[in-house]
């Protein structure tokens, strides 16, 4: 199998740049990292007159460790007193919340309703106040939560057993996930579906009454709102055309605006999407996983499934349908999308790069550097098409020791307008910090993607940065994880 030289062997921008220049693709990498205020990533951006006080954008990350009832437990409350301290002045939601019980990801996954409405109070009380501790003030601070039903990922009950709500039958993502093609007690009704605009609309009341500045509808990762874009095959007023296929995002949008004429609205967006991937079978072998190659999909041209797919080559995105939703976002009163890509459950290469594979991917089939150009360079598309809109770009962690140093490139060149950073925020939440203080970076504690936050809650655990994280590397769960990656 290939092997990709690691980021860390780099050993200044020009040997970086050069490497780029090797992979063909383009990022924008400066010489040095600046300190406030002559970074850009220090510059300030008002949205819908809130002021947000830098460009490092906290990302939404699960940690799988909520109580059954849906409510923060005490490493939700640390995790997200991290991203207070972060330095990041825009909190993507924190994580996601399901709008309803059938929606959560797994059994521990935070709930939003009148029940918890107290800990996620608590929950964002504890960033807020981690915030003003570090920096003196919060009023350029702006924090959201990610309304969620995950659809075809939903285990609300039981790590392993799948309970899904689909939009319509996937030939691929059945097979793959044992869902029965002539069983349609899985696919939500248009009944269902108007109820589920209720369940996002109540949501967002309590977010509001919460104190939480935005709600971020998401529409990414394969998850149901994602999917109902990709509903090509749905018959009724919900799928089919591009207008069936966008109708629930404007009448949840559009629903949420009038219940909540104050509440600044974001989407998460998978901007596009491929054709799932697999191991491939002739590199797997004695627990051992292959490069990932796509599955077959020969029978089903031209590919009338998922979104920013091209019909006749699956393998490639189109962006087609994607700048003309974004515009239709500007219209209906979105204001800021963050750009995210495909699905961690079906090409995670291509959502998160990463040199590692969580236990049930597959080996990169591409320098994961690859990876990130493609979603950064898809980001600057999308942005000069719909430049009025402000945008998070995501899949950055990869880029380790350069991320400062790309990021401050990608938002004076305009590429995007905020640097999300993920996954290293629970390795090295301090990084903007850090960065922005001329303190300079912590390279013992740089993520280098070995996906254990992935892999942890795939096996039932929480999530954390095992690696690196002194607190995780406490945890009982770091024994069965190193078992786990040692059969990888």
């Amino acid at each position: 199998m290939a092997s990709y030289p690691r980021v860390a062997s780099f050993k200044d921008a020009a040997a970086f740049r050069q490497r780029l220049k090797e992979l063909g693709v383009e990022l924008p990498v400066e010489e040095e990292i600046l300190p406030a205020p002559e970074s850009p990533l220090a510059q300030e951006l008002v949205v819908r007159g809130k002021k947000i006080g830098n460009r490092w954008c906290i990302q939404p990350m699960e940690g799988w460790d909520g109580t059954p009832d849906g409510m923060p437990s005490e490493l939700t409350l640390r995790r997200w007193r991290r991203f207070g301290e972060s330095g990041g002045k825009l909190i993507w939601g924190g994580e996601a919340v399901a709008v309803r019980h059938d929606g959560r990801a797994n059994p521990n996954q935070l709930v939003i309703s009148p029940k918890t409405k107290g800990g996620l109070s608590r929950l964002r009380e504890t960033l807020v106040e981690a915030h003003k501790e570090r920096y003196g003030t919060a009023d350029d601070l702006m924090v959201g939560v990610q309304l969620t039903h995950s659809g075809r990922f939903s285990r609300p009950n039981r790590h392993d057993r799948l309970e899904p709500r689909i939009a319509y039958h996937h030939p691929i993502l059945d097979r793959k996930f044992g869902i029965d093609p002539g069983d349609d007690s899985a696919v939500m009704s248009d009944a269902e579906v108007e109820d589920l605009i209720e369940d996002f609309v109540a949501a967002a009341k309590i977010a509001r009454d919460v104190g939480f500045d935005f709600v971020d509808i998401k529409h990414c990762h394969g998850y149901l709102l994602h999917e109902f874009l990709g509903a090509h095959t749905r018959p009724g007023p919900y799928g089919g055309d591009f207008e069936g296929r966008t109708r629930l995002l404007r009448e949840v949008v559009t629903a949420v605006r009038q219940a909540c004429p104050d509440l600044i609205i974001g989407v998460r967006l998978s901007a596009f999407d491929l054709v799932p991937f697999r191991p491939d079978p002739e590199e797997s072998h004695s627990g051992k996983l292959g490069r990932g190659i796509p599955e077959d999909y020969k029978d089903y041209l031209p590919y009338r499934y998922q979104f920013g797919i091209d019909p006749d080559d699956p393998t490639s995105y189109d962006l087609t349908e994607t700048k003309k939703l974004l515009v239709l976002m500007k219209e209906l009163g979105v204001d800021m999308v963050n750009v995210t890509a495909a699905s961690p459950y079906y090409n995670p290469h291509l959502q998160r790069p990463a040199l590692f594979p969580p236990s049930d991917g597959y080996q990169p089939p591409e320098d994961p550097l690859v990876g990130v150009a493609r979603q950064a360079n898809v980001v600057r598309e999308l942005k000069a098409h719909v430049p009025g809109l402000p945008m998070v770009g995501s899949g950055l962690s990869y880029l380790q020791e350069f991320l400062p140093r790309v990021g401050q490139g990608l938002v004076r060149e305009g590429w995007m307008d905020f640097v999300g950073m993920g996954r290293m925020t629970l390795a090295y939440p301090h990084l903007p910090g850090d960065t922005l203080s001329g303190r300079g970076m912590q390279r013992k504690l740089l993520c280098r993607t070995f996906s254990d936050c992935t892999t942890a809650p795939r096996n039932g655990m929480v999530s954390g940065c095992y690696p690196l994280d002194e607190f995780y590397k406490l945890r009982p769960e770091r024994e069965k994880l190193a078992e786990i990656k040692k059969a990888l």
